[in-house]
C-alpha cells in the first residue's frame, strides 16, 4: 500500500535515482541481446562450416574411392572392347576361310569357263566385246536382270537423250524434238543394228556357245552366293576355334564383375563405417572452437535471463512505487529534475500541481 508523501523532493529524487538505474539496465539489456545475437551467429557460422568441411570431405572422399574402381572399370572395358574385337576379326577371318574352302571348286569351274570362252572366241576370231556381260545384256537376254539392263539402254537413248537435249534448246518447238529423236534413232538403232548385224549372225554359233557358258558361270555364281549367305546365317561357330578368345573374354568379364562387386563393397563400407570416422574426427578437430562458442552463448544467455528477471522487478518497482503519483511521461531523469526544481522553488505545493505547471511552462 502507497503512504502519504511528506517529502516531495526526496520523493522525486528517488524516482530519479530508480529510472536512471532502470535506463541503465535497459541499455545493458539491449547491449547484451546484440552481443548474444552476434554470438549465436558465430556459433551457427561454426557449426555450419564444420558440417559443410564434412559433407565435401566425405563427397570427395566417396568421388576417390568410386574413381579408383571406375579406372579400373574402364581399362577392363578396353580390354574388353579388344578382345571382342579380337574374337571378330578371328570369326570373321574362320568365315572367309570357310567360304572361300566351301566355293573353291565353283569359283574354279568359272574360272576355266571364263577360260573356255576366252579361247573359243580367239579361235573363231570373235571380237573380245561380243564376250562382255553388256553384249549379251543388249543382244542376247535371257535373266530378267538383262531384260532389266536393256530397257534402262534404250530408256537412255530413246527418252532421257532426247528430252534433255531438247530441254537444253533456248527455243524448244515440235520440229526440233523431231529431228532430235529421228537423229537418235539414227545413231543408236544403227549403231545397235550394225554392231548386231556384224557378229549376231555372222558368229551366231560360237556366241550361243558362249551363251551357254555364261549361263554356267551364273548358276555357279548363285550358288557361290547361296552358300556366302548360308554361311553368314550359320550361328553354329565351334567350326571356327574360338574358345581361346571367348575364355579370354569371359575372365575379363569376371575380373569386372568382381570388381564391380568390390566397388560395391567399398562404397557401403564407407557409407555405414568411415563415414563416421571422418566426422568424427572432423568434429573432434574442431570441438574446442565450437564449444568454446557455445559456452559463450550459453553464458550470456544465462546474464540476459538474470538482467531481465532484475529488470522486471526494477521496472514494477518503478511503476508500483511512482507510477501512482507521476504520469507515465515524466518518468525520466530530465523531466524529473523539471519538477524538483518547481517543487524547491515553492511554487507548487503538491506533484499534481508542479505537473500542471511544467506542462503550461512547455505548451
Amino acid at each position: 500500500m502507497n503512504q502519504a508523501i511528506t517529502d516531495y523532493g526526496a520523493f522525486l529524487r528517488e524516482a530519479k535515482q530508480a529510472v536512471t538505474d532502470l535506463n541503465e539496465m535497459q541499455q545493458r539489456e539491449a547491449a547484451l541481446s546484440q552481443q548474444l545475437g552476434q554470438s549465436r551467429k558465430q556459433l551457427e557460422s561454426g557449426e555450419k562450416a564444420v558440417a559443410d568441411h564434412i559433407s565435401q570431405t566425405i563427397k570427395r572422399r566417396a568421388a576417390d574411392i568410386a574413381s579408383g574402381y571406375d579406372k579400373e572399370l574402364s581399362r577392363g572395358q578396353e580390354r574388353l572392347r579388344k578382345a571382342k574385337s579380337r574374337r571378330e576379326k578371328a570369326k570373321s577371318q574362320g568365315i572367309k576361310e570357310r567360304i572361300s574352302e566351301e566355293t573353291a571348286a565353283f569359283r574354279e569351274e568359272n574360272r576355266r569357263l571364263k577360260l573356255q570362252m576366252k579361247t573359243t572366241f580367239q579361235q573363231n576370231h570373235v571380237p573380245a566385246f561380243c564376250r562382255s556381260s553388256w553384249y549379251y545384256r543388249l543382244y542376247f537376254p535371257r535373266r530378267l536382270t538383262e531384260f532389266a539392263a536393256l530397257l534402262l539402254v534404250f530408256l537412255l537413248c530413246f527418252f532421257v537423250i532426247p528430252y534433255g537435249s531438247y530441254f537444253l534448246i533456248p527455243e524448244r518447238k515440235q520440229l526440233y524434238l523431231g529431228l532430235i529423236y529421228f537423229g537418235c534413232i539414227l545413231l543408236f538403232g544403227g549403231l545397235y543394228v550394225a554392231v548386231g548385224n556384224q557378229t549376231k549372225d555372222r558368229y551366231s554359233e560360237t556366241i550361243r556357245e558362249g551363251r551357254q557358258i555364261r549361263n554356267q558361270m551364273c548358276s555357279n555364281e548363285k550358288k557361290i552366293k547361296r552358300i556366302i549367305r548360308d554361311i553368314r546365317r550359320d550361328k553354329n561357330e565351334a567350326i571356327y576355334n574360338l574358345e581361346k578368345h571367348d575364355d579370354e573374354i569371359a575372365q575379363i568379364e569376371q575380373m569386372m564383375s568382381e570388381t564391380a562387386a568390390r566397388k560395391k563393397e567399398a562404397l557401403n563400407t564407407f557409407e555405414t563405417v568411415t563415414k563416421n570416422i571422418i566426422a568424427d574426427e572432423i568434429n573432434a578437430n574442431n570441438k574446442e572452437k565450437i564449444d568454446l562458442l557455445r559456452e559463450t552463448c550459453e553464458f550470456q544467455e544465462g546474464e540476459l535471463r538474470t538482467l531481465n528477471e532484475e529488470l522486471k522487478d526494477k521496472s514494477l518497482f518503478v511503476t508500483n512505487r511512482f507510477g501512482a503519483y507521476l504520469e507515465k511521461e515524466f518518468l525520466q531523469p530530465q523531466r524529473l529534475d523539471a519538477l524538483l526544481s518547481i517543487v524547491e522553488n515553492g511554487t507548487a505545493a503538491n506533484l499534481t500541481e508542479a505537473m500542471e505547471q511544467y506542462k503550461k511552462q512547455h505548451a
